[in-house]
């Protein structure tokens, strides 16, 4: 896993095809693709969060991404999660570990209470993810992504601060 970089917009076109955003309203457009890779750029810097691309050893290949940002969520401020990994490496447990160490940076900041992650109710291996990590299922909820358009998703949250 190393912070997302210039060089990783070929990594989010390899992400953003159909089976990947199935859950998630479907693939971007260009222009879409070009303003999330500059999101994920400007993420750190603005001390609002990582984004990471997961990168298998001692290959170097880049498999997928993974990171937390800020948003509110119910009249508090909360890093929500998101992980993805291309269709080829899926069910090999990538995605758990990354997100694993993703959790680890979050809550080295010190900065927030807690995390959530909102997958679809129809996304598995997302909320497989989110069990296996020790997440606790708030409830079911309607989830606006992307913008616009609303989800059916579940609202895992984990602590990662004493309160």
């Amino acid at each position: 896993m190393v912070p997302w970089a210039e060089t990783d917009f070929d990594l989010l076109h390899q992400l953003n095809i159909p089976e990947m955003l199935d859950h998630l309203g479907g693939p971007e457009t260009d222009e879409q693709v070009h303003k999330r890779h500059k999101r994920y750029i400007d993420l750190s810097a603005a001390g609002k969060g990582r984004m990471f691309s997961i990168v298998l050893m001692p290959e170097g290949v880049s498999v997928g991404n993974v990171g937390y940002w800020e948003t509110s969520w119910q009249g508090e401020t909360v890093y929500e999660m998101g992980w993805g990994v291309l269709p080829l490496f899926q069910g090999k447990g990538i995605a758990a570990w990354a997100t694993a160490e993703a959790i680890k940076q979050a809550k080295a900041e010190q900065r927030l209470r807690s995390i959530h992650a909102f997958p679809s109710v129809d996304n598995p291996a997302s909320n497989a993810i989110c069990r296996k990590l020790h997440f606790q299922l708030v409830s079911e909820c309607s989830f606006e992504y992307p913008p616009g358009t609303f989800m059916h998703c579940n609202d895992w949250r984990l602590p990662i601060m004493e309160q």
